[in-house]
């Protein structure tokens, strides 16, 4: 689908070809990574977490993760993490939709079968006390990098597949997890009150940084991402904004992907 003529004034919707192959491709620049580091082609653990605050990270690290030797990134490195009995590869700082999407291309080129994002997000909608975990089954496009992935459109969505597996075990599980729509943008601090209004008018729940990006990348490429989001604040409009709960939401976050993954990967 070509969209020159209908955008001339926006180059990002500009010269697309959306099954036209890439000529820089995340398994290229591994194969290079590999070489200039000396790293052996090991594999990384089929399931792998964006964690964007690094809060999970900080606590996996602390509680004896060790370094994934088979990650040949340029900008992160990996840690693993065994938790009830599931092998978990955990990557932190991965913050913003272009970011989070060049760390998914790498990871599903390493050999990964799920990505999970999980984030911290603004409050659009009440529907709890914060904080509180929201599963992502869409994303209002409100960023760039979707847009080199699928033609526009207004949201990205979730396989409803793996959104049907997941809430039927939390509702066995007996876990609150809520379900609906978020915001992405790319300029968290252009968050204005009219736009906040707008998304709030639409039914969305929730302003991220990631889930659009990456679940058009799950549509293009047909591999599969599972974002959530905790509710953590009203961006900073209240005092005591951005607590997480204990641990820094760590334990409470290791027992959602437990949940989330086991669902999944079977």
């Amino acid at each position: 689908m070509a969209l020159d003529s209908a955008a001339p004034f926006m180059p990002l919707l500009e010269a697309k070809r959306y099954s036209e192959a890439s000529v820089f491709t995340a398994e290229n620049m591994i194969r290079e990574a590999r070489r200039q580091k000396n790293i052996s082609e090991t594999a990384i653990p089929e399931i792998c977490v964006l964690d964007p605050d690094g809060d999970l990270l900080r606590y996996a690290q602390s509680h004896g993760a060790s370094l994934c030797t088979g990650w040949a990134c340029y900008h992160t490195q990996m840690y693993l993490l065994t938790y009830g009995g599931l092998r978990f590869g955990i990557i932190g700082n991965a913050v913003g939709a272009a970011f989070a999407v060049l760390l998914a291309e790498q990871a599903f080129a390493s050999g990964c079968e799920l990505v999970i994002s999980l984030t911290s997000a603004g409050q659009i909608t009440p529907v709890a006390d914060s904080p509180y975990f929201l599963l992502i089954e869409r994303a209002l496009r409100d960023e760039g990098t979707s847009y080199h992935y699928l033609p526009p459109s207004r949201y990205a969505e979730a396989s409803p597949v793996l959104i049907a597996k997941i809430t039927k075990a939390a509702q066995h599980a007996g876990m609150r997890l809520h379900v609906g729509a978020s915001w992405t943008t790319d300029a968290p601090f252009r968050e204005t009150a009219t736009a906040i209004d707008a998304a709030r008018a639409e039914g969305i729940l929730a302003v991220e940084m990631e889930a659009a990006a990456l679940y058009a990348f799950a549509a293009a490429r047909a591999k599969r991402v599972v974002c959530l989001a905790q509710i953590t604040n009203q961006m900073g409009q209240v005092d005591g904004d951005f607590e997480k709960g204990a641990e820094n939401g760590a334990l409470d976050a290791l027992s959602l992907l437990h949940l989330v993954a086991g669902s999944v990967v079977s």
